[in-house]
């Protein structure tokens, strides 16, 4: 199965008070690269979310957004700090017996004290059994969506590869047809430019030039890289270099198809071939 390096996913694990968010997007690279934005509490999840990312991804560029969200709306433990509140109720009585004109402490400012209300916050230790079925819930997701969008390029590739393959098939009987008729034009050239030349040198110098415009071994190397192409798609796996060094050859055989056209069809036939390249290099970069 082919991937994109294109994909996005997103996790939450509701905890209560708060919530484990885990967000995943991923854009074309050359080879992996991992970009975090981890709040500080979950900042010891780094290495996990590596270890994971890097032994299911091995190319794109990967943006981890990974934070905790606290939601006002969940109830507090509103549970007292019964050692602080004893230690503030001495120090009000020894302040109060040096200055019986002290006020005393209210409610509010008693439960506005530093420390007081103890903390109902969730620390790393009782999030890390969260965290690893999150990461993998999550990688999963962003690996699916990467599927998808792997099948909807390899689809447009195929589609391109066809067209390929019927402008190859419309121009491969032509050559030989083609080939004779251009030697025939150029000898007569040679002919009426040079009536002196021996026959069996214009003969010669013929068949050489015909063998530099002849294009059959580059419609052969094109429909083999085709044939490649296919195979690699049918295969899967990590295949974008591949496929972008054979987008290379098809290239390079269009090139050289359109500097020996012996006509205006084939002129045409190769710049075609040329834009259906291209648009498949523009996908191929996606592929993972």
């Amino acid at each position: 199965m082919i991937h994109s390096m294109t994909g996005f996913a997103v996790q939450t694990r509701d905890l209560g008070r708060v919530a484990l968010h885990l967000e995943l997007r991923s854009v074309n690279s050359r080879y992996l690269d991992l970009a975090f934005r981890i709040n500080d509490d979950l900042r010891q999840a780094e290495p996990a979310l590596r270890e994971a990312i890097t032994g299911r991804l091995s190319r794109g560029k990967v943006e981890i957004r990974f934070n905790l969200q606290t939601k006002d709306s969940a109830p507090r433990d509103l549970s007292i700090n019964a050692a602080l509140l004893e230690q503030l109720r001495t120090a009000q009585s020894a302040i109060q017996a040096a200055l019986p004109a002290a006020a005393p402490l209210s409610v509010g400012e008693v439960l506005r004290w530093p420390g007081i209300l103890a903390d109902d916050s969730l620390g790393f230790d009782a999030l890390q059994p969260e965290i690893g079925p999150l990461i993998r819930a999550a990688l999963d997701e962003l690996i699916a969506s990467r599927r998808r969008e792997g099948e909807k390029l390899a689809e447009m590739i195929r589609g391109r590869i066809q067209r390929m393959r019927e402008l190859v098939a419309t121009v491969q009987p032509r050559v030989p047809a083609l080939v004779t008729e251009y030697q025939e034009k150029l000898a007569t050239r040679l002919r009426d430019a040079a009536a002196t030349l021996d026959e069996d040198r214009i003969r010669l110098e013929v068949g050489l030039f015909a063998q530099r415009v002849d294009v059959a071994e580059e419609l052969s190397r094109l429909s083999t890289h085709l044939d490649e192409v296919e195979r690699i798609l049918k295969a899967g796996g990590s295949a974008g270099k591949r496929l972008d060094f054979l987008m290379q050859e098809l290239n390079r055989e269009a090139n050289t198809l359109g500097s020996k056209a012996m006509a205006a069809d084939m002129t045409a036939v190769a710049v075609e071939l040329k834009l259906a390249i291209e648009q498949m290099r523009e996908q191929v970069q996606n592929i993972e």
